[in-house]
């Protein structure tokens, strides 16, 4: 198995020959199970279509790898790893869920999508007046989580995420009008618009569970490369052909300008960039220049580059969490890692 022969990898394999994320659960399965009740609850609201809308958000919810993060981080930053978590750790993860599924609301909105991991999108089922509403809920009930219980420091975290979310989404908005995004802009577009959001889950983790502010530094920074490496792998799926959650190459449909792309074009003859540019920019109905960009990527070696740049940032993260104590809870942050860039969809 690629990337996976070194025995620290070992609890991640046993994953992969089960359920990964029933395996690397496993040392929080508790608060998991807990969390889920209370998440659940807290969604409730005594306005019946807006208790019908949550309940609709709460059925499709994806894998929990943002509270797992958190509750993972949480252990392994905790002067006790096997004792009980605060509650301050379960707030945690449910702001940064509302929050977060608050900005995928308002994203379908933006995006005019009728679709999300596979479902109907709010906005498709109650159209997009009703859907920014429910993403303006879904943000006040997070902002009221953390100031009924005087979470500030959390809040603090997860706000500057959701800014640096809105700013990186904004500048990738910016360059895709003259696709000039150069690999440094790619990487700060990244940081902002994915990896801040991991990495907000690794701080409050830390947070909230008592650590001083280098440890939470040293757990952001750890979530911070996590996320790096997370949305090359999403980028890398644009050039599949299998069906991983995401049409192939909908990333160049929609003018986004991705690792693999951006070196290709960096290796690229003055005319071979020409053409290639226009396909991207003049790609709306015509299948046959997307696949052309898609070939030029791979021919240009953008994919195995990508690829190695994925890596480095898996091992940095590594890195970094290797110096925190050894613990169930580190071993299966290790293992989350690794599935988030083995992942297959």
């Amino acid at each position: 198995m690629r990337g996976l022969q070194s025995p620290r990898y070992w609890p991640y394999h046993c994953a992969r020959m089960a359920n990964p994320l029933d395996q690397i659960q496993a040392p929080i399965a508790a608060e998991m199970a807990e969390f889920e009740v209370k998440f659940r609850q807290s969604m409730q609201t005594r306005v019946l279509l807006l208790d019908k809308i949550m309940g609709y958000i709460v059925r499709r919810k994806g894998k929990q790898v943002r509270p797992m993060f958190v509750f993972l981080t949480a252990r392994a930053s905790s002067a006790d790893p096997s004792g009980p978590l605060p509650e301050a750790v379960f707030r945690g993860a449910a702001l940064i869920e509302l929050l977060h599924t608050a900005t995928l609301v308002h994203d379908d909105v933006v995006d005019e999508s009728n679709y999300r991991r596979g479902f109907f999108s709010i906005n498709a089922l109650w159209k997009n007046k009703i859907a920014v509403l429910v993403g303006d809920y879904l943000l006040s009930r997070g902002l009221l989580l953390s100031l009924e219980n005087d979470d500030f420091d959390l809040l603090k975290i997860v706000s500057n995420a959701v800014k640096e979310l809105s700013e990186g989404e904004l500048l990738q908005i910016e360059k895709a009008r003259r696709l000039d995004i150069t690999e440094d802009v790619y990487f700060d577009i990244i940081r902002q618009k994915t990896a801040s959001l991991i990495a907000s889950c690794t701080a409050v983790g830390a947070a909230s569970a008592g650590a001083d502010k280098a440890t939470i530094e040293k757990a952001r920074l750890f979530g911070e490369k996590v996320g790096m490496a997370f949305q090359i792998k999403d980028d890398l799926f644009d050039y599949g052909t299998a069906e991983i959650g995401k049409p192939v190459g909908i990333d160049i449909k929609e003018k986004k300008m991705t690792l693999p792309l951006i070196y290709a074009l960096q290796q690229a003859s003055w005319l071979d960039k020409r053409r290639v540019i226009y396909n991207v920019k003049n790609n709306a109905g015509h299948r046959d220049r997307v696949q052309q960009v898609i070939d030029f990527v791979k021919q240009s070696g953008g994919l195995d580059y990508a690829i190695r740049t994925m890596k480095r940032y898996r091992d940095e993260a590594l890195a970094i969490l290797h110096t925190f104590p050894a613990s169930e809870a580190r071993t299966s942050l290790e293992a989350l890692i690794n599935y988030t860039i083995e992942r297959e969809k």
